[in-house]
């Protein structure tokens, strides 16, 4: 656990997925804390925000409000945020995303398979995904939310 925090809280850059960006993003099954279940193929059509988070990440607490207030103000433009949680306790992600107010879809990854489909090597991260499927950018670390707008202006989706 404590490497796996050490290795999280590094620092990174934000930079695209060079593996990834410009390809079809992976499909994918994710319960929902909530009772249900979020199929990529859902969201189809959408921008979507997909953020890698755990509990006991710091920076994923500078990140909570941020992602909160970009599904409050973009989500009628056609803007999905999807939260994953990874390496977590799931009685601790109930509780932060209690703490923080999240309304957006946000299930845990119990298996790992979401994190592994999409290369996620520490957390935070985050994928920004286009109408079309394609993976546009990668956030390894903390969100930038200046970048962020600037990723998410061409696509129409901007707070």
């Amino acid at each position: 656990m404590i490497v796996a925090f050490a290795y999280a809280m590094r620092p990174r850059a934000t930079t695209p997925a060079p593996s990834l960006a410009g390809r079809p993003a992976p499909a994918f099954v994710l319960p929902l804390f909530d009772g249900g279940v979020l199929s990529s193929g859902e969201l189809r059509g959408n921008v979507v925000v997909v953020n890698f988070w755990a509990s006991w990440c710091v920076p994923c607490r500078d990140e909570a409000p941020i992602l909160q207030a970009l599904w409050q103000s973009a989500r009628r433009a056609g803007l999905v945020v999807v939260g994953v949680n990874v390496w977590d306790r799931e009685a601790d992600a109930r509780a932060f995303m209690r703490h923080y107010g999240l309304t957006f879809p946000t299930g845990p990854d119990r298996d790992g398979r979401v994190a592994v489909a999409f290369g996620v090597r520490g957390i935070p991260e985050t994928f920004v995904v286009d109408r079309a499927g394609r993976i546009v950018h990668r956030f390894a670390g903390p969100l930038d939310p200046a970048r962020l707008r600037e990723v998410l202006d061409p696509l129409g989706v901007a707070p």
